[in-house]
């Protein structure tokens, strides 16, 4: 049994959770006991099990005491982390903001994957992300996009995917073109209207500063000064991906994700995004950071599922 004083009220309604959801939270996951009573906590249970709910809370309660705050997802990331190591130190992962949102909500890494990809796309110019849905792919390039073009480290930002659903073969689809692509791209558009002001992203759009198309689009051009991101890349063919890369100019970077367990490619094709990691895996200057479910950030039944489905594969 283990017990914490803790000497701040404020801070101690922020850790508990109204009605004590986030110390139930911590109980259910980490198979312990937690009662309170005040501003104290009192854990009982395994010991490593209540070593392991001591030390998060203890880590959560210095985060806030520095003024990091904590959301439902940031709790949970928590939790996951200390269950996989309970040596983790939670601060040096928390306190990286990689943006802030015009809604004042900082975008950071959540897993040591995810801390990982953030500080190699830093650090290369082209970054390969892969690993399955809910692992924060997409949303971390993004929001490292709108940083450096809002730091002016890029003039423009370019966003693609392939329209494979559709075979890229879009005509018979009713209305004009952008009528016809938008469903393809609709999650990049609501990556982005997530990080920026409505009116905002829109000027940026409208202005072609943020350019967002199917991969057929960049064929034929030189990307210079860009932060380019391609996304659910697993859906390239070999000649869509290197006439991707070969497109990147100077002064760009370029961010590709996917997730090569979900593969809509007609039978017989290659995918791209397989086929790269063997060609261009000891190229200086790239990097491949690979995810697992363990790195999952939406709610907990994703990584559930994910689970499931891969054990129903054996």
């Amino acid at each position: 049994m283990k017990t914490i004083e803790f000497d701040n009220i404020s801070l101690v309604q922020k850790l508990f959770g109204f009605h004590n959801t986030h110390l139930d939270k911590i109980a259910n996951n980490l198979g312990v006991t937690i009662n309170s009573r005040g501003n104290s906590v009192t854990i009982s249970g395994d010991a490593e099990n209540t070593r392991l709910a001591h030390t998060l809370l203890l880590q959560l309660y210095g985060l806030l005491q520095e003024n990091i705050p904590m959301d439902p997802a940031d709790l949970d990331a928590a939790i996951s982390l200390i269950k996989k190591d309970g040596e983790s130190r939670l601060k040096p992962l928390f306190s990286q903001t990689v943006f802030v949102t015009a809604k004042n909500k900082p975008i950071r890494p959540r897993s040591l994957a995810q801390q990982k990809y953030v500080n190699a796309i830093q650090a290369r110019d082209i970054v390969f992300g892969i690993g399955p849905a809910g692992t924060g792919k997409t949303y971390l390039a993004m929001a490292m996009a709108v940083a450096a073009l809002c730091r002016g480290d890029v003039q423009k930002i370019i966003l693609t995917r392939p329209a494979v659903e559709a075979g890229e073969a879009l005509g018979f689809l009713p209305g004009d073109l952008a009528e016809k692509i938008n469903p393809y791209l609709r999650p990049l558009y609501d990556a982005l209207y997530d990080m920026l002001d409505f009116e905002k992203a829109r000027a940026y759009i409208d202005q072609e500063i943020i350019e967002i198309a199917p991969i057929a689009f960049m064929r034929g051009r030189t990307l210079n000064n860009a932060f380019i991101i391609l996304d659910e890349a697993q859906n390239t063919t070999s000649q869509q991906m290197k006439m991707f890369l070969t497109r990147i100019g100077y002064n760009s970077r370029a961010v590709v994700t996917g997730d090569i367990t979900q593969i809509d490619l007609p039978a017989g094709k290659k995918s791209g995004l397989v086929e790269v990691r063997k060609i261009l895996s000891r190229i200086e200057g790239i990097d491949f950071i690979n995810f697992s479910k363990a790195d999952v950030v939406r709610h907990q039944l994703v990584s559930d599922i994910i689970d499931a489905y891969e054990k129903n594969k054996t």
